[in-house]
């Protein structure tokens, strides 16, 4: 693949910038370049929300029916690229390509579905008090959005965000993650395929304390919608606050699945290793924690290690690997040093814990598929990672089990396996986590439902499902009084 070089998307044109600086993303199997982009600055991002600031009126008096078969037409275009942009996921971010399928496919279903929305929309309608009055709300857009995303699903979250934004009737400037900037960029050329107004999504590239601090701070920009690391997630948080501005929030997961003795552990082994490996580790709903009842302990182990054995660590363009490479050189480091903290505290080391090296291993950041045997509260155990290591715990009930899980500052996904109806329905109520899944690894939501999580994990908010327009409008409330004279809600009212 050729590193083909990408502009700035503004006002409905790209752009190359006179004098611009530059950066390139390269494939991190084989750290060739991918692309190359432009370092946009304070003036870009300034044009950008200009542009979107310009194209929102007229956006937002577009019917929304209407929004809603735009984004038809552009899923449709996603569909046709389906296999050219999965094979760009896997090129450019590392993952293997059943899963850059997947990633794609995840795109196309969220924007069907949003372009659903464009016939809801849904407000409420409410008895009044008094008669003669009709009470509702509805929804109306917030205005420019800024949609900042992160390169481990660099198709997927980004749709996420705009398809949402748009159909509520909002206006966005879109800053990718600069690891996979490609992938941004042919999103944007989907929506400018499918005949999107000019300025109605915008799109700059360049680094979060350049562009998405010029984003962040712009008084025009009335949403901001990230979704990151904590630390950076806080900064965004803060600096959002200043201008009261509306701030939402997808950050961190430590992901625990709880194997009880009763489960299906074979049908808990293809969970297991899809949930902590699928995607080298690197998704926010990855299982980072599996906890071990003490009876099935040793034989579950056991079957872990055998499997990991015959798993193939390779080109993630190669159909049968089962992991791909970490995303870059600073991915690969971190890991590793997690590797060594593990060794410190004491962990044990059941499975890998080293940098793949030889052949074709040689020219990215492959890693192994890590196991480590922990106790409850080590670093390995409570800290996000977000690569291919597994903390291993044994507990002793299911007791014990739901306060380790829950005993971590994130909240994102969590698992249960078990045959017990009873203790099944006891952990939907008792795992401090926004999705909880009963026999099934801790993998993300259908798009359909509702996408988040609590405590460190994020702000409160929910992205997909028909709750995805709601960091994106505002609700405002409509009385109407067709009684012809002055009512007076309470005071009349409470006269009878």
């Amino acid at each position: 693949m050729t590193a083909t070089q990408y502009g700035l998307f503004i006002d409905g044109h790209w752009e190359h910038p006179a004098g611009a600086t530059h950066f390139a993303t390269t494939n991190p199997a084989t750290r060739e370049p991918v692309g190359e982009f432009v370092s946009g600055g304070p003036k870009d991002v300034e044009r950008a929300i200009a542009s979107a600031h310009r194209a929102f009126p007229a956006w937002k008096a577009t019917p929304a029916p209407r929004r809603g078969e735009l984004l038809l037409r552009v899923a449709e275009v996603l569909r046709r690229r389906k296999e050219e942009l999965a094979r760009l996921v896997t090129t450019e971010m590392g993952k293997v390509i059943a899963e850059g399928r997947g990633d794609v496919q995840e795109s196309i279903d969220f924007v069907e579905y949003m372009a659903g929305e464009g016939r809801r929309l849904a407000g409420e309608t409410v008895p009044s008090e008094l008669r003669h009055k009709f009470c509702l709300t509805v929804r109306q857009p917030k205005g420019v959005v800024a949609a900042i995303t992160p390169w481990n699903f660099p198709t997927s979250i980004p749709n996420w965000k705009i398809a949402a934004a748009l159909i509520s009737g909002n206006t966005v400037v879109f800053k990718p993650a600069s690891a996979t900037a490609r992938c941004g960029a042919e999103i944007v050329r989907t929506y400018e395929e499918a005949g999107l107004p000019a300025g109605v999504l915008n799109f700059v590239t360049g680094s979060g304390g350049t562009v998405g601090n010029a984003l962040i701070d712009d008084p025009r920009v009335r949403a901001i919608s990230f979704t990151g690391g904590v630390e950076t997630g806080r900064e965004v948080y803060l600096r959002g606050a200043k201008g009261l501005k509306s701030v939402h929030l997808e950050l961190g997961g430590k992901n625990p699945m709880i194997v009880m003795e009763d489960a299906n552990l074979e049908l808990a082994l293809d969970g297991l290793l899809f949930g902590a490996f699928g995607t080298a580790g690197q998704r926010c709903t990855a299982t980072s924690r599996v906890l071990l009842h003490a009876p099935i302990y040793d034989e579950f182990v056991g079957r872990l290690l055998d499997r990991l054995r015959t798993f193939r660590v390779g080109n993630p363009l190669d159909e049968s690997t089962g992991m791909g490479p970490v995303a870059s050189a600073d991915q690969e480091a971190k890991v590793r040093s997690y590797f060594d903290i593990a060794r410190k505290e004491g962990d044990t080391l059941l499975f890998g814990g080293e940098k793949l090296l030889g052949g074709e291993y040689d020219r990215g950041y492959f890693l192994t598929p890590t196991v480590a045997a922990t106790r409850a509260g080590s670093r390995i155990a409570t800290e996000e990672i977000f690569g291919p290591l597994l903390a291993v715990l044994r507990v002793k009930d299911y007791d014990e089990a739901v306060r380790v899980a829950n005993e971590v500052s994130y909240g994102l996904s969590s698992a249960i396996y078990t045959r017990d109806v009873n203790r099944a329905f006891r952990a939907i109520e008792d795992l401090e986590a926004g999705i909880t899944y009963v026999n099934a690894p801790t993998i993300g939501a259908e798009v359909q439902l509702p996408f988040g999580g609590v405590k460190n994990t994020g702000n409160g908010g929910r992205e997909a499902g028909s709750v995805a327009i709601e960091e994106f409008t505002e609700i405002k409330t409509v009385f109407v009084d067709f009684s012809d004279r002055l009512q007076k809600a309470q005071i009349d009212a409470a006269d009878g």
